[in-house]
């Protein structure tokens, strides 16, 4: 069994709010004008993350199936006078290095994922094995709009950030663990953040090969 426990979270269920709509909500948590040129979903996981406090020893990991769908919707739309800017943004793991870049905070380690079905349990194993005493999980999607025609977008934005430790500490926020098993589950990526976003519990099949034990206190 592999296990870490829950120090902090923050999660943000955007929607379909707007990339305007967005950056409205949140340009609090960034410097005067660094949100001009971020992404949708650069904004939603850079003020999660900035509220974890990332440290220069951290692991952090990343996890998103299809990334910054509207900026790489706007940067095809482009076409034929590209923009850069817009490339730039809409290459994985963006999402993750937007606001780390702009607070100009280092850190121990670096792994990003990308997929469907399996993500959430590759991400999360990625954590659960690093070698850190404090790994920051973190993964979201942004709203696309003819991309989701295509199963190439989703259809909604959202991003998550976790604080996960070895130690449980006084007092940890919950618990997460994966079991081997003989049985064989997939969960979606929208799945496992409405998971964490509203605090469910479960102790059930989560991919091949693998349960998760998720309690909170």
């Amino acid at each position: 069994m592999l296990e870490r426990y829950i120090q902090a979270i923050h999660t943000d269920d955007a929607g379909a709010e707007t990339l305007a709509e967005t950056r409205e909500r949140l340009k609090g948590y960034f410097a005067p004008g660094a949100t001009r040129r971020m992404t949708q979903l650069g904004l939603v996981i850079g003020a999660a993350l900035g509220k974890l406090n990332p440290m220069a020893d951290d692991t952090l990991v990343y996890a998103s199936t299809f990334a910054e769908s509207h900026s790489l919707e706007s940067y095809l739309d482009s076409f034929p006078t590209a923009s850069p800017t817009l490339f730039q943004t809409s290459i994985h793991p963006s999402g993750a290095q937007q606001g780390l870049i702009g607070r100009q905070r280092s850190l121990g380690e670096v792994f990003s994922h990308s997929g469907v079905d399996q993500m959430p349990a590759q991400s999360l194993l990625t954590a659960l094995l690093a070698p850190a005493a404090r790994v920051l999980l973190c993964g979201g999607e942004e709203r696309g709009d003819w991309l989701v025609n295509y199963s190439s977008a989703q259809d909604r934005t959202f991003g998550y950030a976790l604080v996960l430790t070895r130690d449980s500490g006084p007092a940890p926020l919950g618990r997460l663990a994966l079991v081997p098993t003989e049985e064989t589950g997939r969960m979606k990526p929208a799945e496992w953040f409405d998971l964490l976003h509203h605090r469910r519990a479960l102790d059930g099949p989560f991919a091949l090969g693998w349960r998760l034990q998720l309690n909170w206190s």
